[in-house]
């Protein structure tokens, strides 16, 4: 039977998405589908980015663009490095392609290129790195950046009456838009959770790995999760994203 995985934001923890991908074992008829930020944290950028490519290669992947990406795949492009991307895991994203060549750089740069704002599948379920604020959905989004910014999504679901039935005329209309809403972008650490978080019909699953949580893939049959280890611990001496 094929599986789909969502997989969290993993900011330069390339040896947790090495772990993770082992603790899936994907096959040839399994779906991986990336919610976004691969890059800024910590030291292993270019290395998840060239993974990343390889997965493409091998299994059928969907990757979305999160915000950290639209950042580098800016600056990759020729642009200036910006101040406030620099102060957001920025700084070890450049160091990390410091050993890359000209022509890798341009392969990461098509790559970044061809990443997804949003995803919808076959069952109506939606895949996006932050949200939308179009009561409409995503494609009627006025300001795309929010496809890779807005947490009103997410904040909506939390403060959702679990009470509420979907045909219930007081439901969100942004959430009955879609079966189920898949995101990333906010850390589920930041309310206290390691694991993937569940409100209303949205499931956020970053579950801090470019901070001190771990890397999550969830199974979107059964709902399981596959987590990596604490990231880390897996790049001792480094900060990541933690001040």
């Amino acid at each position: 039977m094929s599986r789909t995985f969502a997989i969290g934001d993993i900011h330069g923890a390339f040896r947790a998405l090495q772990q993770v991908i082992e603790r899936i074992q994907p096959t040839a008829n399994d779906r991986l589908i990336f919610l976004g930020d691969y890059v800024d944290g910590w030291s292993e950028s270019a290395e998840t980015i060239a993974y990343l490519m390889e997965l493409d290669r091998r299994y059928t992947c969907i990757f979305l663009r999160g915000n950290h990406d639209a950042w580098c795949e800016t600056w990759l492009g020729g642009e200036p490095p910006l101040d406030l991307w620099l102060q957001h895991g920025g700084r070890a994203t450049v160091a990390s392609y410091e050993k890359l060549s000209a022509e890798a750089r341009k392969e990461h740069l098509a790559f970044f290129h061809r990443m997804r704002q949003f995803y919808v599948d076959e069952h109506n379920r939606l895949y996006i790195h932050a949200g939308f604020a179009s009561m409409h959905g995503p494609q009627f989004e006025r300001y795309q950046y929010n496809y890779m910014w807005d947490r009103t999504l997410w904040e909506t679901a939390l403060a959702l009456d679990p009470r509420l039935k979907p045909n219930d005329a007081r439901y969100p209309r942004r959430l009955r838009l879609y079966d189920e809403i898949f995101i990333g972008h906010t850390p589920t650490i930041n309310y206290g959770e390691f694991d993937p978080m569940h409100a209303g019909n949205v499931w956020n699953i970053d579950t801090g790995a470019g901070f001190n949580g771990k890397l999550t893939a969830l199974d979107l049959r059964t709902k399981t999760f596959i987590q990596s280890d604490t990231v880390q611990y897996l790049y001792p001496g480094e900060k990541g994203r933690n001040t």
